[in-house]
């Protein structure tokens, strides 16, 4: 028999082992340890939240920029396209008010009709100014002293 426990396996139940341990009671040993490990966790949280904050204002601040920047090309982009209509219609204003006056300027000796005279292609220069030479100053009149009323 001895030969057929060593090679076999018997299942055996086992013994339920109870529990003889009793909850020590806290001292203040303990609430020192537990302080400790309050305040270890709490600094590990402080710095964990305090990095992820700094990582949201960083991508807020990235963010602003950009919406910065897209404002700014927007708002040149339509400046400049106001900036040709205002200049198109101007042009177009300025025409219009050459085209209606012309006839006007024309009667009134002003300005010559563009059929009659021909535009000519070269450049007068200009007559050289007189200088005038400057009157001489008059010396100022003195006045009598004002006398205080003492």
């Amino acid at each position: 028999m001895e030969a057929g426990r060593r090679g076999r396996h018997v299942d055996r139940p086992m013994a339920a082992k109870k529990n003889t341990r009793k909850t020590p009671e806290p001292t203040l040993r303990h609430v020192w340890l537990a302080g400790l490990g309050l305040i270890a966790v709490a600094r590990r949280e402080a710095l964990t939240t305090f990095a992820d904050a700094a990582g949201k204002l960083q991508a807020a601040r990235q963010q602003a920029g950009a919406f910065a920047g897209q404002a700014r090309r927007d708002v040149r982009e339509r400046l400049a396209e106001a900036r040709e209509q205002g200049e198109a219609s101007v042009e177009r204003f300025s025409a219009d008010v050459e085209a209606r006056l012309q006839p006007v300027l024309v009667k009134l000796g002003l300005k010559t009709s563009a059929r009659r005279k021909p535009a000519s292609r070269t450049r007068k220069k200009p007559a050289a100014k007189r200088t005038r030479a400057a009157a001489p100053r008059k010396a100022a009149a003195k006045r009598p002293a004002r006398r205080s009323r003492a």
